[in-house]
């Protein structure tokens, strides 16, 4: 015969199994909403961003730099790989103007998603974000060279950029030297005249 002991663990599991279905579909039907055609989403709670400061005052060359690094640091991979590309592609070649759409688009907006799901028309873009540079996105966005986006661009681009834009060590002596010679020859003209 079985001890006591023994006949009342037996009986304890297997209460605990019959009633482990019961339980865990209670627990999971109670957490689960998605299918609910009646969700008027009133249990979730919006935090209000701060609205966006547009930077009027900011020189040209300092928004190219910010705009560049915040088009490759973004909250989901999607928009990392797409902005940075398009950021690369288009960003040096952009007016004041379109720069202060662009950063319009990609600041302003609470959530990511939508950008990603406006450049690939997904859904439609609102009007206050809709013009030449929300085209340009939704044009490149549709790849129609069939190049391989599959991670953000290396920055050494810059580097070779900026080589060309500066001049060489010898360069720079020889117009030190035009310099100080016509401010010599100036110097000179004054001192003659004296």
């Amino acid at each position: 015969m079985l001890s006591s002991f023994v006949a009342k663990r037996l009986v304890t599991r297997m209460c605990q199994a019959a009633w482990r279905p019961a339980i865990a579909g209670m627990g999971s039907s109670r957490g689960y909403r998605g299918d609910a055609p009646d969700d008027s989403r009133i249990d979730l709670i919006e935090i209000p961003l701060p609205p966006w400061p547009e930077r009027t005052d900011e020189p040209i060359d300092i928004k190219r730099r910010r705009l560049l690094y915040e088009s490759r640091k973004r909250g989901m991979l999607e928009n990392c790989i797409l902005l940075s590309i398009f950021a690369k592609q288009y960003l040096n070649t952009m007016t004041y103007s379109q720069l202060q759409q662009y950063d319009r688009l990609i600041n302003e907006p609470s959530n990511d998603w939508d950008i990603y799901y406006w450049a690939t028309e997904a859904y439609p873009t609102p009007e206050v974000y809709q013009g030449e540079v929300m085209d340009l996105l939704k044009e490149f966005t549709k790849n129609r060279n069939h190049e391989q986006r599959l991670d953000a661009p290396s920055l050494e681009y810059l580097e070779e950029e900026s080589k060309k834009e500066m001049p060489s060590g010898q360069e720079m002596c020889t117009e030190f030297q035009k310099e100080m010679t016509s401010r010599l020859v100036y110097v000179r003209g004054i001192i003659m005249e004296t």
